[in-house]
């Protein structure tokens, strides 16, 4: 039996393989500085996009604060509107009682007139016509009111009757099938109730639908500005 041989490490393994070159020192350099732009620019191009999202998102969030802020100042504003309309109305109503009682004093026939001239153009063939009014006017409505007919072509009997329950510038018209009535004091009732509906239904709750609308208003804009 043979002894074995030792392993002297003087065997070729490669044998005649063709061998690649190694790299060079520029090369790799070139190649390394290469890799390092791809991953600059990559990495600058992600950052782009990762701001620009940001950006639409700070941009869209503004934009809704700001949308929000204009609806509630266009609900302040029409409010506001609601609240002057009311005031109008109120000093309106006002003026109007306060001039009313000092307009029927000086020319307290006026309206008087008006309404019986009125009647008496749809009552030419009426066989009679009572009108009552004030008694302190009955002078001077008698005389007037005979004009009025005479003038409108009436050619029924004209009744003038003097009520001290009638107060100045009312009068009752009436006739056989019918009657008219000028009562100040139930018109004042009626248009008191007419206000204060119309101001309950139109301005009930616009100051404080005004008030939280400004107050959101302020909020937003604050965020927007902040």
């Amino acid at each position: 039996m043979n002894a074995p041989t030792k392993f002297l490490f003087d065997m070729d393994f490669a044998g005649g393989a063709d061998r690649k070159p190694a790299m060079t020192l520029a090369d790799h350099a070139q190649k390394l500085a290469e890799a390092e732009a791809v991953a600059h620019r990559r990495g600058y191009a992600e950052a782009q996009s990762d701001a620009k999202v940001e950006s639409d998102r700070r941009i869209a969030g503004a934009l809704e604060r700001i949308a929000d802020g204009i609806a509630q100042a266009g609900q302040a504003l029409t409010a506001v509107e609601t609240r002057l309309e009311c005031e109008a109305v109120e000093v309106a109503v006002a003026v109007a009682k306060k001039l009313a009682p000092s307009l029927i004093a000086r020319e307290p026939f006026a309206e008087i007139a008006a309404l019986a001239s009125d009647c008496f153009r749809q009552l030419v063939t009426a066989p009679h016509v009572v009108v009552r009014i004030q008694d302190a006017l009955y002078a001077t409505a008698r005389e007037k009111l005979e004009q009025i007919v005479r003038a409108r072509g009436f050619e029924g009997r004209l009744v003038v009757l003097a009520e001290p329950e009638i107060a100045a510038g009312d009068c009752r018209i009436e006739w056989a099938d019918g009657g008219v009535n000028r009562d100040s004091a139930a018109a004042d009732a009626a248009i008191d109730a007419a206000v204060v509906a119309y101001l309950s239904a139109r301005c009930g709750s616009a100051a404080g639908v005004g008030a939280a609308a400004a107050a959101s208003g302020q909020r937003n804009v604050e965020e927007v500005v902040g």
